[in-house]
């Protein structure tokens, strides 16, 4: 069984739907090097506008492998202490692959000049509610369950899921939410902010579907640039970013979308947007 599948439809969407349902779609095997991999393939790609990230079965994703995680702990050191020098290079090495893994997936999703939606169908915890977050959007089941969940298994928290999180929800419940673990419903994810919309559960693909494939008719290098705005002011100044958005907003206005527009404004119709 393949860990990720990837659907590049008619209309401008790539489906990428996690596939390791027997775990939860957890982040065993090759779940997370498939992901990153499939988003590098969609940024290259002009033909994807907007890309769509659902889990199958049951769950969006659970995380880390907890199985895997204590298969590694119970084989990794032997019978003996390991030396200090085999443990620090092991040390940097897991470091190393776990920034990689992060950046190809959250910063790559968090960043990525398409629009990223994440249709949450089932149970997004630890490292699979990061990932949910670190979609611009996220699109509901009714059935969706949100939680951090990593202090249940003494961790701290990885996929960007601290950054994102206290910037939708608040510094003060990120930490509850963080230090508690709870689990929360779609009622409870909509009114924090964390889900954009709530659907029925068996409504979720079709609907969050054609809300991708609306922006993936609309003007995607502009939406590159209203998410390089939006990344550049979660941590400027306010004039680091006007000055951004002057430079930004003249280039747009240069587009082959936006004297499209202007032409579809002034002849009374719906513009045809080719993403250029």
């Amino acid at each position: 069984m393949t860990d990720v599948l990837i659907e590049k439809r008619p209309d401008g969407v790539a489906l990428i739907t996690l596939n390791r349902p027997e775990s939860l779609n957890a982040m065993g095997g090759r779940l997370i090097p498939m992901l990153g991999e499939y988003l590098a393939e969609c940024e290259s790609d002009r033909g994807v506008r907007s890309i769509a990230i659902t889990g199958a079965g049951r769950a969006f994703c659970a995380g880390g492998d907890v199985k895997g995680m204590q298969a590694r702990n119970e084989g990794g050191s032997g019978d003996g202490e390991r030396p200090r020098d085999n443990f620090a290079a092991a040390f940097e090495v897991l470091v190393r692959d776990l920034r990689a893994a992060q950046d190809a997936v959250s910063l790559k999703l968090h960043t990525i000049g398409k629009p990223t939606v994440a249709l949450v169908n089932g149970h997004a915890v630890g490292a699979g509610m990061s990932v949910a977050l670190a979609c611009d959007l996220r699109i509901c089941s009714d059935r969706a369950k949100f939680g951090t969940a990593f202090r249940n298994v003494g961790l701290s928290g990885d996929f960007g899921g601290s950054y994102f999180l206290q910037r939708l929800v608040g510094a003060g419940v990120a930490r509850e939410l963080y230090f508690t673990g709870e689990i929360l419903d779609a009622t409870r994810a909509l009114e924090l902010g964390i889900a954009n919309r709530v659907v029925p559960g068996e409504r979720l693909m079709e609907e969050g579907l054609a809300f991708c494939a609306k922006l993936a008719q609309g003007p995607t290098a502009t939406y590159a640039r209203m998410k390089a705005n939006l990344n550049l002011a979660e941590s400027s100044t306010l004039k680091e970013l006007l000055d951004q958005e002057a430079m930004l907003m003249r280039l747009s206005g240069m587009s082959s979308d936006s004297r499209e527009a202007v032409r579809a404004f002034v002849e009374k119709r719906e513009p045809r947007f080719i993403g250029e």
